[in-house]
């Protein structure tokens, strides 16, 4: 390859340049650094745009029937669209539609908005996008003030805060949660309608029209224009209590004469506690999609910091932080940077222990930051973000495997031969360089290609290996440059003569060591390959007892728990139980910093639970401080035994983004669900029961919950349209009073400088608080006034709490989590054990979603695409040594390299997961590295009259500190990875233990199995 000879050459010639040009590169490099963009966690999520729809007072089915059907049925047959979630709850439904990978977010985004504009829904509901995303909740606060109550903390959240962060650049909204939302209550007395002879839509009626103000164009008074105005909006309650209703012999009847008016505040639907504290005010920040989290943060942070400062709060009222990812992110970015140091360090000593002389080891050493940099440049150039995977899987051993190619082979040649000046040193630098440049050049294009599979991962596994992917291929093509650019140049510079070259101890004892055992495996090769054969045989024995899951999980630094209480309960005993969960959490575990619990949903319909579950913020304190020996399964397993002291609570555990995550990729909160889908309730309701009752004693099944759908207490108002026509009352006009008068109605709104409040219409309490007293209001007629129980039947009735609905039908949830066994044979079990137990009617079907899913896919896109890569690898290396014969014996050496690997999984209990099996993938390029150069060494001597026999013994032995040197280099590389326990290694160690492993026993397979093989097929070639 002339191009690759001319490159060496021209660098060693124009060393001085290249390494200008190497400096430079390094202090642009640091400067791509600071503005590298990190991340703690890649999104995972497809593009998924949020529907929300509130009609205030409705059940779960109504919402079902008239809104979340009509626009389920319209936003179907969108360009892309993948599937479509929803849930229907008391007041509330909630949308998630799924769009193909690839599909443009904002495009996805605005074809819904068109869509959402063509549905007919009843009056006065207005459906709106929602901010939230998985990974878009990026700060939370409280707000705190002393001498303020709640309300006017939660005015201060609305209508100053939500403004001040909507500022931001990058932030698409700000939720309020917690705390009474300020309204204006007219609250009505049924008798004194009665006796004034009014009804209370005439007193809805009255406040509505009154509360207005008007243009009346300008007018021209002189020399001067004036604009005419009509003002007529309220200014306070006094002219709400004022407001003329109607008048009864000229005289005029006011609202403050038939009830009260006072300011009240809305019907909760949430509640949030912090600590001992039960009613606190929050805010939860949330980013755009595709914002870059750190950049964000820090304007964020700018901005609260202003807002403390003082002049845009009341005096007295602050913004506390209890949540900001920058806190996960500089932990773990800390967790990586030490693995990377660690890994640096550890290979630039392989080096020196390998080669003996500083200068050699300095310039393999070297070149890994300057890979590294250069990686960071064109990432920053590309607009691309780092995380804690991408960065942290990286294998420094792997990355300068062309550097250490290249200069042991430099400096092999330099000390076997006798150099008269400079400039024969610098001949043979080029000499020694064009030797191993065309191996070199087609192995990492073979690394390059080993990683497509990672390249080709589709859905969450792509999301998150996609990066890695990406990170690698840039900081593979930066070593491959500076192996043939920086290493030939920089060994130029420093070795102008002969090198006095000893062999190192290390070196000294493994060729000592090596000499025999190679001799003996090329006298009996057969042999050596039998042997080979039945380890392999006997490692591989094993897989089946390797469990599987799809992610390590991410370690958060804290924990996320959900409360599922009886869908029957009361608001106020909800918040009795909250309170008592939030302290037995404090008092009985130290590890905790704070609990910030979240009950119910908050008034912009964001979270779509209702008050009988509650989810809890816990905030956890650092791993070194805890008691010892307790870890996170542990404490997780402590603080559910705490809990259970409360009864008829069932409770799960996830983290913060993990949480959001899983419920953004299964549609429901649970690290695994399974959905059973069919059109009854009851029958769904009795199907999931027997489902859980069948998974409850399979090992490593936890927190199993269903999520029970009926037993909800209805109080119905059934109109009877006989009865009602005798009194001549039409159906809406009962409906219309039961509304009001029960539930309240906001007929106008006050506006209080650029605040509005709503203006609210109800009976008094004392006249809708049981189920007597709704039947006696009153109801207008023609000719006086009936109870409502002449013209309607109220009675209970069990309905639903929500309805889950997927891709157009009814399914019921059962949520799990695998703790304690791989996730992959807990299902299995579990699959099992439902197929022989539970037994289901026709049209009624079952379908696992959440990781166990995620994984099922990955592995089976990975069936398709490691075949295909193995074959373009055979054909690059047929490319390389122009024969199918050395190709398929290099690829043939592969497995026994992977012995290692897997037995690390099995003695360290790692589950076989997507990392892993990325571990796998890196170490299939460094094998057919090593491979590549040792047949190519072979090939060589051969060609220069060496006998078979001599040519693989004579070639095993010189390439044996290279084959080691590339080996170790790539274990020790990821070691600090594979053995570290800080925040933000869990992802990382399957991987790492993986090449840990199998740069163990690749060695063996290289330098004895290869030659083996080799000796056995040209053996026989040649007699035949």
């Amino acid at each position: 390859m002339n191009w690759i000879d001319n490159i060496i050459e021209s660098s060693v010639r124009e060393r001085g340049f290249i390494i200008t040009a190497s400096v430079i590169v390094f202090l642009v490099g640091l400067w791509a650094f600071t503005e590298l963009n990190i991340e703690a966690y890649p999104d995972p999520t497809p593009p998924l745009v949020e529907v929300i729809a509130q009609q205030p007072g409705w059940s779960a089915e109504e919402m079902e029937r008239q809104i979340t059907v009509p626009l389920e049925t319209e936003l179907n047959g969108i360009p892309g669209l993948d599937v479509i979630r929803s849930i229907s709850l008391f007041g509330l439904s909630n949308i998630k539609i799924y769009f193909e990978w690839g599909t443009d977010y904002y495009d996805a985004r605005q074809e819904v908005i068109n869509r959402m504009q063509m549905v007919d829904l009843p009056e006065g509901v207005s459906p709106e996008l929602s901010p939230w995303s998985a990974l878009g909740e990026i700060y939370r606060y409280q707000l705190v003030g002393d001498g303020y109550t709640t309300m006017e903390l939660k005015e201060a959240q609305d209508w100053i805060l939500e403004r001040q962060f909507r500022q931001v650049p990058g932030i698409i909204d700000v939720v309020g949660f917690g705390g009474p939302t300020k309204e204006y209550h007219v609250e009505i007395d049924p008798t004194k309608l009665i006796a004034f002879g009014v009804s209370i839509s005439d007193v809805m009626d009255a406040i509505e029209l009154s509360n207005s103000n008007v243009g009346g164009n300008y007018l021209n008074i002189g020399e001067q224009s004036y604009n005419v105005r009509g003002v007529g909006l309220f200014r306070g309650i006094d002219d709400i209590a004022n407001v003329m209703v109607t008048e009864r012999d000229g005289m005029p009847i006011y609202v403050h004469q038939l009830g009260e008016v006072r300011i009240g505040s809305m019907v909760p639907l949430g509640k949030v506690g912090r600590d001992y504290d039960g009613d606190i005010v929050t805010g939860i920040v949330n980013m755009h999609r595709g914002q870059q989290t750190l950049p964000t943060l820090e304007r964020v942070r700018a901005k609260v910091d202003e807002i403390n400062a003082g002049g845009i709060l009341p005096d007295g009222m602050k913004v506390v932080p209890y949540y900001d990812r920058t806190d996960l992110v500089n932990v773990t970015t800390s967790t990586v940077q030490h693995i990377l140091l660690a890994g640096m360090i550890l290979v630039g000593f392989i080096m020196l222990a390998f080669l003996g002389n500083l200068k050699a080891a300095l310039i393999v050493t070297i070149s890994i930051p300057l890979s590294l940099l250069i990686t960071f440049i064109i990432m920053v150039l590309r607009g691309d973000s780092a995380n804690l995977i991408s960065m942290g899987a990286l294998d420094f051993g792997i990355i300068v495997d062309a550097s250490v190619i290249m200069i042991e082979n430099i400096y092999r040649r330099l000390s076997n031969k006798d150099i008269k000046d400079s400039n024969d040193a610098k001949r043979t630098i080029i000499s020694a360089g064009k030797q191993v440049a065309g191996p070199i050049f087609f192995s990492m294009a073979i690394i390059i290609v080993a990683f497509l599979p990672l390249f080709t991962m589709q859905g969450v596994e792509g999301r998150i290996f996609g990066p890695l992917a990406i990170t690698y291929g840039i900081a593979l093509a930066a070593a491959l440059f500076l192996s043939l650019t920086y290493a030939p140049a920089l060994a130029a510079w420093f070795f102008k003569g002969k090198s006095s070259h000893k062999d190192t101890m290390l070196v000294r004892w493994l060729n000592a060591a090596y000499a025999p055992v190679i001799k003996g495996c090329v006298k009996r090769p057969k042999t050596t390959l039998g042997l080979s054969g039945l380890v392999l045989a006997a490692t591989m024995s094993t897989v089946p007892f390797i469990g599987g899951e799809f992610m390590p999980q991410l370690e958060e630094g804290n924990l996320w728990i959900r409360g599922t209480m009886p869908n029957s309960i009361s608001f106020t005993k909800a918040e009795e139980l909250v309170d008592e969960m939030r302290i037995l959490i404090l008092e009985n575990h130290p590890e905790v910093t704070t609990v910030v619990s979240q009950l119910g949903q908050d008034d912009e319909g964001t979270e779509a639970i209702s008050w009988f579950n509650v989810d809890m913020f816990v905030d956890l304190k650092p791993m070194d401080e805890w008691s010892e020996g307790l870890d996170k399964e542990r404490l997780i397993s402590k603080m559910d035994n705490t809990l259970s002291q409360i009864s008829g609570v069932a409770f799960s555990f996830s983290q913060n983004i993990q949480d959001n995550v899983e419920e953004a990729m299964a549609g429901v909160r649970g690290e695994n669900v399974v959905k059973v889908f069919g059109e009854d309730l009851e029958t769904l309701e009795r199907l999931a029961f027997e489902i859980e009752a069948a998974m409850v004693d399979v090992e490593g099944i936890a927190d199993l919950a269903v999520y029970t759908k009926l037993g909800q207490p209805n109080l119905l108002v059934e109109i009877d349209r006989e009865r009602a026509a005798r009194y001549g009352v039409l159906t809406t006009d009962v409906n219309k009073i039961v509304q009001a008068a029960v539930g309240g109605e906001a007929v106008t709104q006050r506006l209080d400088g650029d605040r509005r409040f709503d203006v609210v219409v109800r009976t008094l309490p004392e006249f809708r608080n049981t189920a007597e007293a709704i039947r006696n209001i009153p109801v207008a007629t023609g000719t006086g006034y009936i109870p409502l129980k002449e013209v309607a039947d109220v009675y209970t009735q069990a309905g639903a709490s929500f309805i889950y609905r997927e891709a157009n039908a009814r399914y019921i949830p059962i949520a799990f989590s695998v703790r304690g066994r791989d996730l992959q044979s807990a299902v299995n079990d579990a699959e099992e054990s439902i197929l022989q137990n539970v037994e289901f009617p026709s049209g009624y079907r079952l379908e696992w979603a959440g990781e166990f899913q995620q994984l099922q896919a990955a592995l089976e896109r990975l069936m398709i695409v490691v075949p295909i890569t193995l074959l373009l690898i055979l054909f690059l290396l047929y490319g390389n040594f122009k024969n199918l014969t050395d190709p398929i014996l290099v690829l043939a050496s592969v497995p026994f390299s992977l012995v290692g690997g897997i037995l690390a999984l099995i003695i360290t209990g790692t589950d076989l997961s997507i990392s892993a099996t990325v571990g796998f993938i890196c170490v299939l390029g460094v094998v057919v590295l090593n491979g590549v150069v040792l047949v190519g060494f072979i090939n060589n001597l051969r060609r220069e009259g060496r006998t078979l026999y001599e040519a693989v013994l004579e070639g095993s032995q010189l390439r044996l500190r290279a084959v080691m040197m590339v080996a170790m280099a790539a274990g020790i590389g990821l070691l600090p990875a594979a053995v570290a326990t800080g925040i933000g290694s869990e992802t990382q160690q399957p991987l790492a233990q993986v090449v840990v492993g199998s740069m163990i026993t690749a060695p063996f397979a290289t330098l004895l199995v290869l030659p083996a093989m080799y000796l056995i097929y040209y053996g026989w070639k040649n007699k035949s």
